[in-house]
């Protein structure tokens, strides 16, 4: 059983179907990002970039795995073109755990700008869209994962300062 919210997530990831994540840094998403270093049931590779990271999503896919992206809202609008002309595209089930910066109780000013266009940008382009602010909001992870898998399109989920409890 797992004793924080970063070990669930992983945990739910795995169960299900998840074997292959890439990242991206952030401070916010740090807890998951090592504990998934550390799991030999996902095969990691970090990205420097979210557009790179989707691209090799999209490779291990075409491959037989089952991706996951773990990034930052600022990145959103690098990703666009890759989002429509390879995953949804290519009808890629790809979760997308996001950490949404510039949300209530966000310590870095600068940081807002991107969230005031996050959701409108997932929206513009159809994609379903999660948000999770307590704890308990985890508890909708697996149905979701299974979700994306069915309906075979990129799904965001959008974590805020207040799910992380700060950070």
């Amino acid at each position: 059983m797992a004793s924080t919210i970063s070990e669930r997530i992983v945990d739910d990831l795995v169960a299900g179907g998840i074997d292959f994540v890439t990242t991206v840094p952030c401070k916010q998403l740090a807890g998951v990002i090592d504990v998934i270093e550390k799991d030999d049931r996902v095969f990691h590779i970090p990205s420097n970039k979210e557009d790179e990271g989707m691209g090799l999503c999209a490779g291990a896919y075409m491959g037989g795995k089952r991706p996951c992206i773990i990034m930052q809202n600022t990145a959103i609008g690098v990703t666009i073109n890759t989002l429509a002309t390879l995953i949804q595209y290519y009808h890629i089930p790809l979760p997308m755990l996001i950490s949404y910066r510039g949300e209530l109780g966000e310590p870095v000013a600068c940081q807002v700008e991107m969230a005031v266009h996050t959701k409108p940008l997932l929206a513009q382009m159809g994609i379903p869209t999660f948000h999770f602010h307590k704890d308990s909001d985890v508890e909708e992870l697996g149905e979701i994962l299974k979700y994306t898998q069915m309906c075979k399109k990129p799904t965001a989920i959008l974590t805020d300062a207040s799910f992380w409890k700060g950070y």
